[in-house]
């Protein structure tokens, strides 16, 4: 039932509460974009949805455009010098995710859930299973993958290989998991979580909160 219709209904009205209450804080910061680096607000992407259909993402523009032809392309590494000066602050603070809330009441996706991808790099039969529910804005994935940027940037394998084999199918594992796990005081537990680790990037609350989490691959330890 949570996952059939209260979690919607959640999603809308929590949604529309912090965009009333973050409207200035918004403001300001489209503002800021507008004057400085490519004078862009908002950036759209192609993202995998629900049951795999695409929807186009919002988000505060963080780097060049044409970025996705530049360096690592897809992958953002850390100290990317594709990224603009004040795209770092809005990056490792999460601001530059909170356009997401618009795909929140246009029904893309939901608070909790896995993470919108640009592309399906699980394996046959795991992304059906993983996308059976909206995309979130934040999620397990996230919350374990919080230093992505920093794996990509010190393996000495080639990051995209690296992302397919070792990244991916972990991050799949975790999907997985939160599906078999999925309640609502598993989305309030990640959403506090979220907040969490954004503050003490270095904690191990989550292992503690959601028990039964898979093994990490030590090529990711």
């Amino acid at each position: 039932m949570y996952k059939a219709f209260f979690k919607r209904v959640l999603d809308i009205l929590l949604t529309t509460i912090v965009l009333i209450i973050l409207s200035p804080f918004l403001l300001i910061i489209s503002f800021v974009l507008l004057l400085t680096g490519e004078h862009q607000i908002i950036y759209f992407q192609n993202r995998i949805g629900k049951d795999l259909k695409t929807f186009f993402i919002w988000k505060f523009t963080t780097m060049l455009k044409d970025s996705e032809n530049m360096g690592d392309g897809l992958l953002t590494v850390r100290e990317d010098p594709r990224v603009l000066p004040f795209g770092k602050f809005l990056r490792k603070s999460k601001i530059n995710e909170i356009p997401q809330l618009i795909n929140i009441i246009k029904g893309d996706m939901s608070i909790v859930g896995p993470r919108p991808l640009i592309y399906n790099p699980y394996k046959s039969g795991v992304g059906e299973k993983v996308y059976k529910t909206r995309p979130g804005l934040t999620g397990i994935g996230s919350i374990m993958f919080r230093d992505e940027e920093h794996l990509l940037s010190t393996t000495k394998l080639d990051k995209t290989y690296f992302y397919d084999n070792y990244i991916s199918p972990y991050k799949g594992e975790l999907e997985m998991w939160y599906q078999k796990n999925l309640s609502f005081i598993t989305d309030i537990k990640v959403i506090f979580c979220t907040a969490w680790v954004i503050v003490f990037s270095e904690s191990k609350l989550p292992y503690k909160l959601f028990k039964g989490l898979p093994t990490k691959p030590k090529e990711l330890q």
